[in-house]
């Protein structure tokens, strides 16, 4: 028999070779993420030296002034930041709309905008629910009338047919003049419908409400039905209005209500299906996957103003980031500037309304020797989102901070059991429950020092 010892180490010795040779390798991406570098001698090298993301390229926060009553925050508590001038009441008008939730006539309402870490009710249904439990109030709030994630989403069963949807996100066709609040329209074929049923099975006070709403808008004349809890159907008819928003109201012990357009013109657009109460609070999720936020200035203002009039806002809560920070990006003067004019658009539309940008959370990513650290980008774009608030006079609160600061999204990965996902990006469910509670406290915190400062003041 020949002996093969020769070649089979001369083989053993030209792939130990060529993995080591692989290590000289320049970076190789897939998906925009660095793989992990191929190092059998990585055991025997010294660890590597992380640098610390310099804050050279952040802009200087701007001089607040601070007022006579001085907030001292809790220890262990990330406060909200207000930096509401003189001539605005900043958080306040939203802490006196709670203070007066029975007697307001109406319910609080939040409008959480978002990209993909609140997408399906994630964080915005605790927080909800906290609110509700708290202050009363009942129902999912505002639900556009088709969604992607409808199946995902389990505060309200969400069903529909029969209808052409656009979203700001369509990359052709989509036309931003005829958008609602939520960055949609939709266009009824005949007989389209769509249906709401309050969850059971995830948090309280969701199973039924006491309202609902239809929003539309057509020069057409439109004749809507409703149906609810699978009982008989009423009948609305409304002549054509080419001057505004409609809303098509009905009410009752609503655990189902079905919507059906029976007939209307070939201009209808139509927007969003509610379930609603008639007091305590109301909070509606508005996230749109894959945003910066920046798409909210392209809603027209009239629009906008006509939710104003018809489903008035007193908090209106943005929270972006996670598609604005990146590895290498330092400077993001650029993204505040955009921000900027969306902040100036929601003033002018909801004049009376407190305005909370919420800083981007942790997010971790993979140096190419594998390591998981802070992608270098979120610290510097919290002090850009810091400053915004500050420039534009609203208010700020740093959700990093809360969640723990440098390494938290891994740490929530890894707890038992898991309150975020493997990309090391977003919450899950547990992870959402966890960080609506740190916020509803902050904001209760903030509620109670208003209240007290006011008081000092008179």
């Amino acid at each position: 028999m020949k002996n093969k010892i020769t070649f089979t180490f001369v083989f053993t010795l030209l792939v130990v070779a060529g993995l080591l040779a692989l290590y000289y390798l320049p970076p190789v991406m897939l998906n925009g993420s660095p793989l992990r570098k191929v190092d059998l001698l990585s055991d025997l090298r010294p660890d590597p030296v992380v640098e610390e993301v310099s804050d050279s390229d952040s802009i200087a926060l701007p001089v607040v002034v601070k007022p006579a009553f001085v907030d001292t925050c809790k220890s262990g508590m990330t406060c909200i930041e207000d930096y509401a001038d003189s001539l605005g009441q900043g958080m306040g008008t939203f802490y006196e709309a709670l203070a007066s939730s029975s007697s307001l006539g109406r319910p609080v309402r939040i409008a959480y905008f978002g990209d993909s870490f609140i997408e399906g009710d994630i964080l915005t249904a605790d927080l909800r629910t906290l609110f509700q439990q708290k202050f009363g109030g009942r129902g999912v709030g505002y639900v556009p009338v088709t969604s992607r994630v409808a199946g995902f989403r389990p505060t309200v069963k969400h069903t529909f047919e029969g209808w052409e949807s656009h979203a700001v996100t369509d990359s052709v066709g989509f036309k931003r003049a005829f958008q609602d609040i939520s960055n949609h329209y939709f266009i009824p074929r005949s007989g389209a419908t769509v249906t709401l049923k309050g969850g059971t099975n995830y948090a309280a006070c969701l199973d039924t409400c006491e309202t609902s709403s239809f929003y539309f808008f057509s020069p057409d004349s439109v004749i809507l039905s409703a149906q609810i809890n699978g009982g008989e159907s009423t009948e609305y008819v409304f002549p054509g209005d080419s001057t505004g928003m409609q809303v098509a109201r009905v009410d009752g012990r609503i655990g189902t209500i079905r919507w059906r357009v029976q007939q209307a013109g070939k201009h209808t657009r139509c927007f969003a299906a509610t379930m609603d109460s008639r007091e305590g609070v109301i909070l509606d999720n508005f996230s749109t996957r894959g945003s910066s936020g920046q798409q909210l200035a392209g809603i027209p203002v009239s629009i906008l103003k006509a939710y104003n009039r018809l489903r008035t806002y007193d908090l209106i809560v943005l929270q972006y980031g996670l598609n604005v920070a990146s590895e290498k990006v330092m400077n993001y003067s650029y993204y505040t500037v955009e921000m900027e004019k969306v902040i100036a658009h929601l003033k002018e539309a909801f004049p009376g309304a407190a305005i909370l940008i919420v800083g981007i959370g942790d997010r971790e990513s993979k140096t190419e020797t594998g390591e998981l650290h802070t992608m270098p980008g979120v610290k510097n774009l919290i002090r850009y989102q810091q400053a915004l608030a500050a420039k534009t006079h609203v208010a700020f609160w740093n959700m990093y901070e809360a969640m723990g600061g440098e390494g938290s999204m891994e740490e929530m990965v890894n707890s038992k059991p898991a309150m975020a996902n493997y990309d090391y990006t977003h919450i899950n469910f547990r992870g959402g429950k966890h960080l609506a509670k740190i916020l509803f406290d902050a904001l209760m915190y903030g509620k109670e020092q208003y209240e007290k400062r006011k008081a000092y003041e008179n």
